[in-house]
């Protein structure tokens, strides 16, 4: 369905407010994706900084608007560093982003998730189907970081972390689901193409922090996500051959977001 005038504007007004705030946001993210978040968020307009050492996290979230938690990389010393900066980021009332990724795969990935949400109350959870229906303790049937569900199957997940935990959640996805307090957006576009670029999904949680650095309302943060990362990345997957060019289009289509890019690209499917 057609985009209302309303969301077109707000979401083209935070865009323009990452840009012009340039919000600092700290990244403890795996190894595998860090130079592709990073890079998205300067695309964007935004300012990364990645780290996973406890003594140098807490004084960089002291600058920062927001942090994102990526357990990808779940090595002792990142476990370390996160529980430092989350604790930073708490006292700070700073909005904490949380990617719980392959959860569900072991004991080990869905334990720590739960332990983060329940002792640091991250502002957005962003995950796929079966990432978010096993942190909630559903079986999601999950494939390493990938996922054979899709979000309508983890609704009743979503609504049920929303409720316990009081995050919003973003359900990544063949169309996207974003789940609030009596609130629920669904978001669609991107390409099928994506799902051939590592870490995409971890990119959506990256932008996500910025979005929470400039927007207090943290279902519009997670709903600006969706529609960025569905509309950037259907724009680059129309001039892209194949996955290798995607990744490169995908951040000049995040730079290059203009408002008539939204108006024309934004699809709601249901609210």
């Amino acid at each position: 369905m057609s985009a209302p005038e309303t969301l077109i504007q707000t979401i083209w007004r935070d865009i323009r407010a990452v840009r012009e705030k340039a919000p600092l946001i700290v990244n403890i993210t795996n190894y595998v994706v860090t130079n592709n978040t990073a890079n998205s968020l300067l695309a964007l307009g935004a300012s990364p900084a990645m780290s996973h050492v406890a003594e140098d996290l807490p004084g960089l979230v002291n600058l920062a608007g927001a942090l994102v938690v990526n357990i990808g990389t779940l090595a002792d010393d990142y476990v370390v560093g996160m529980h430092a900066a989350m604790a930073r980021a708490n006292d700070m009332g700073m909005p904490i982003v949380l990617d719980p990724v392959a959860a569900g795969v072991n004991a080990l990935r869905t334990d720590i998730s739960r332990k983060f949400l329940e002792k640091y109350h991250p502002a957005i959870l962003r995950g796929n189907a079966s990432e978010i229906m096993a942190v909630a303790g559903e079986d999601g049937k999950p494939k390493g970081v990938d996922t054979f569900m899709g979000v309508d199957e983890a609704k009743g997940a979503a609504k049920a972390l929303n409720e316990r935990y009081g995050c919003v959640v973003l359900v990544s996805g063949e169309t996207d689901l974003v789940v609030g307090k009596n609130r629920e957006t669904r978001l669609a576009g991107g390409s099928a193409m994506m799902p051939r670029v590592t870490g995409l999904g971890c990119t959506c949680t990256a932008l996500a922090g910025a979005f929470a650095a400039i927007q207090p309302d943290f279902f519009q943060a997670a709903v600006d996500t969706a529609a960025v990362m569905n509309m950037a990345g259907e724009q680059a997957a129309e001039v892209s051959p194949g996955p290798g060019s995607l990744q490169m289009h995908f951040h000049d289509a995040l730079y290059l977001l203009d408002e008539d890019t939204v108006r024309a690209r934004l699809k709601v499917v249901a609210e």
